[in-house]
């Protein structure tokens, strides 16, 4: 691994333990023991430090996505498991932290939903479309709708206004958002396959 992805491993790893309020440049030079040199020889600034770290954990994420259907032919469990792989990351996390990046760094921000509207909609409309085909999901679903649906699904979940981070457990309300409505579309091939991995996952 380059030191300079180590260094994002290692931001990546404090800002989801911590969150980003508190942190500043001279803290974060502290914390992972770096020179002020090497701070802005990688980032010119903070800003441009979380929109780095967003980055590099998106990239993060999307590999781990292609090793996982790897191994995995069933389009409804390679779903399920990009469902878990968000579910995990949001269980990893501070559970302000998501706040704070919308509120901070709106930039880092932008660029997380970027990702989510173009990645994430592709990846959801090629799996939709999958699960039909090979009987897992309803025909009947229309797919550019479901896969709006679940990104708006997504934007709820992590909108502070609606689940205000100190009353509720994001991994919580993702976890009630996306499976539940994941079975709703199943087939009864589908269903049981379903049923089988959120048993797996309690």
């Amino acid at each position: 691994m380059a030191f300079k992805q180590t260094v994002l491993q290692e931001l990546l790893t404090l800002m989801r333990q911590e969150g980003l309020s508190h942190l500043n440049e001279q803290e974060i030079i502290s914390r992972i023991d770096i020179s002020s040199a090497t701070f802005n020889e990688f980032f010119s600034g903070m800003e441009d430090m979380v929109t780095q770290v967003v980055a590099y954990d998106l990239e993060i994420r999307k590999q781990e996505h292609e090793r996982l259907f790897a191994n995995e032919p069933s389009p409804l469990r390679r779903l399920l498991l990009m469902v878990q792989v968000g579910l995990e990351g949001l269980r990893a996390i501070r559970p302000t932290a998501l706040m704070e990046t919308q509120e901070l760094y709106p930039k880092a921000w932008a660029l997380y939903w970027n990702h989510s509207n173009d990645y994430t909609a592709h990846v959801l409309y090629k799996l939709l479309n999958e699960g039909i085909l090979q009987k897992e999901l309803r025909r009947d679903l229309n797919i550019q709708l479901v896969t709006k649906i679940m990104l708006e699904q997504l934007t709820l979940v992590v909108n502070p206004a609606v689940f205000p981070p100190e009353r509720f457990n994001v991994a919580e309300v993702f976890r009630s958002v996306f499976l539940y409505y994941i079975r709703g579309i199943c087939t009864e091939e589908g269903t049981k396959i379903a049923e089988e991995y959120f048993a797996a996952l309690r």
